[in-house]
């Protein structure tokens, strides 16, 4: 989501480059032009080289190892570097990129560990030299003889964060992109549905323009409201309208009953909202304050007596039985998305339906011996995810979903898996990703940890957007099985019930058949019929049963 700041500053042509610091005697060189500048930096206590094989004297001042990058900056975006291979020996002219220790997003400080390079001599852990933020890698695990200086990854600095933004997904922080002051705020806290690129706060690079920013901004203020004076007794005098607080319909009821001026009543809702009991406080206080007189509210004689006979009592009485049946809640950003593509995904995709019960047993049996033997604690959900990734990795078909605009079915080349988590909010779906090729305890790990962030609304752009596959799972719950809606543009969902005990004939070892209880659970399957014809589904669901049944072979 992107928001615009309406600034009074002129571009940073002309702005100074900031320079790294250094306290040793090394020798630093410099190119610049007006938008970016390249800068070498020496080996001294800001980079710190670790050798992984115990080697020393891999560095020191006298080696003048080099860091290339490229800074750049503009008015319309924030500073960014370009990290190259960093030349690390004196005899090093291309390096191996062996591991990147940092994710594309993950946040940044100085001396955490970037990448382990494989050098001539050793294999050493590269360090940052500044906080900021990893936004693209640019070679990646495992590439071999990259010459020095060629670009390796880019970073952006980190900025004063001027205010969280709750979107459809979660609530994210809004960093300053420039150096300055906040003049004026124009949307204030707790402001509802702000378009996209409208303007919600004034920045200056002076602090001698903030007085100038608030001053011309009241004077059009002032102006608007003399001109609207100025009209206003052109025109006839008409009664005054309702307050633009917002009312809750259980107000509107009392305050239409009684012929009350809602302006004169004390809101305690939250963002100003005039609530139930606010009136019926009100009436019972007795310092009410009737509705302006309309000529068009005049009633007969007989409706004006009628009214005056009832008792204020009763009146308070009854309008209590009637709004006391229901309440209004506010709608978070969130839950009115959800609502709006759920809608659009029942109606625009042609749901397919496939369930099948798989026995539970083996699954239970090897978080027990987890536990009991290796003291690894998975939940039951955390192995269907790995279950459910194996399946995906064997019938690649299910893995894929429908191209609207191609009208064409498209495969994943990663299984990266959705899982629902309910929150305050509303239901967020934080992905697994490459699910098929990591352990169940990594599974378990970043499950807690990505619902952690979903439930703190924490979490970050590319840890819930995309996704080829999501899972809903009720069996915390006394649901045995349900249907789920599917995610666009995903096109398969799987719905997971509860386990339940069932007797179900099985064939002894004596090859006799014979009663016997077991653990079943329902899976449901909510698939875009595009995609999923009858084959690919029964083949899927084949696939899931056979990893049920035989669950330890997914530890090989």
């Amino acid at each position: 989501m992107a928001l615009s700041l309406s600034r009074l500053r002129h571009p940073l042509i002309s702005r100074s480059l900031r320079l790294l610091s250094s306290s040793s005697s090394v020798s630093r060189s410099l190119s610049r032009t007006s938008k970016s500048g390249i800068f070498s930096v020496g080996c001294d206590e800001h980079q710190r080289l670790t050798s992984l094989s115990r080697l020393t004297g891999v560095c020191d001042n006298s080696l003048k190892p080099k860091w290339f990058g490229i800074r750049y900056f503009s008015s319309a975006d924030s500073s960014h570097i370009v990290i190259g291979m960093p030349a690390l020996s004196p005899t090093m002219t291309q390096g191996n990129i062996a591991k990147w220790r940092k994710k594309e997003g993950d946040k940044i400080e100085v001396g955490d560990i970037l990448c382990e390079i494989e050098t001539d001599k050793a294999t050493l852990e590269f360090e940052s030299l500044e906080e900021g933020f990893l936004a693209k890698i640019l070679v990646p695990d495992g590439s071999k003889d990259v010459p020095v200086g060629q670009p390796i990854a880019i970073t952006i600095e980190v900025g004063d964060i001027l205010c969280e933004i709750e979107t459809d997904k979660a609530t994210l922080e809004f960093e300053s992109m420039e150096e300055g002051y906040l003049a004026k705020i124009l949307a204030p806290e707790g402001s509802k549905e702000v378009a996209v690129g409208q303007p919600i706060a004034i920045t200056v690079e002076d602090a001698g323009d903030i007085e100038a920013v608030k001053n011309s901004s009241g004077g059009r203020s002032a102006s608007k409201n003399e001109q609207t004076t100025k009209h206003d007794t052109k025109t006839e005098v008409k009664p005054q309208k309702t307050s633009s607080k917002r009312i809750s319909p259980a107000a509107k009821l009392l305050i239409s009953e009684y012929g009350l001026d809602p302006s004169t009543i004390n809101a305690s809702g939250p963002h100003g909202t005039l609530l139930k009991g606010d009136v019926l406080s009100a009436i019972k206080s007795g310092k009410l304050t009737p509705k302006p007189y309309s000529a068009k509210e005049k009633a007969s004689p007989s409706q004006s007596h009628q009214q005056s006979a009832a008792s204020p009592e009763s009146k308070s009485a009854s309008a209590s039985k009637q709004s006391d049946a229901y309440e209004d809640l506010p709608n978070s950003q969130i839950r009115k998305v959800i609502a709006k593509r759920l809608l659009e995904s029942k109606q625009n995709t042609p749901h397919l339906y496939l369930s099948s019960d798989v026995t539970l047993d083996p699954l239970l049996s090897l978080r027990k011996d987890l536990k009991e033997q290796y003291d690894v604690k998975v939940s039951v959900n955390d192995i269907i995810i790995k279950v459910v990734a194996a399946a995906l990795r064997n019938v690649p078909e299910a893995n894929a979903y429908w191209d609207a605009e191609k009208g064409e079915v498209v495969l994943c080349d990663s299984v990266d898996i959705s899982i629902a988590v309910a929150t305050e909010k509303g239901l967020m779906t934080p992905i697994i990703r490459n699910a098929d090729h990591k352990t169940i305890s990594a599974i378990s790990s970043e499950v807690k940890e990505l619902a952690a962030k979903a439930r703190d609304g924490k979490l970050k752009p590319q840890e819930f957007q995309g996704g080829t596959f999501s899972i809903s799972n009720l069996g915390m719950y006394p649901v045995d099985k349900f249907c789920a809606i599917i995610n666009p543009p995903q096109a398969c969902i799987l719905a997971v019930g509860r386990g339940n005990k069932v007797v179900e004939p099985i064939i002894g070892s004596d090859g006799i058949e014979k009663p016997a209880v077991v653990n079943k659970l329902n899976l449901t399957l909510s698939a875009d019929h595009r995609v999923f014809d009858g084959k690919v589904g029964g083949a899927f669901l084949s696939a899931l049963k056979s990893n049920f049944s035989d669950i330890r072979r997914l530890l090989l």
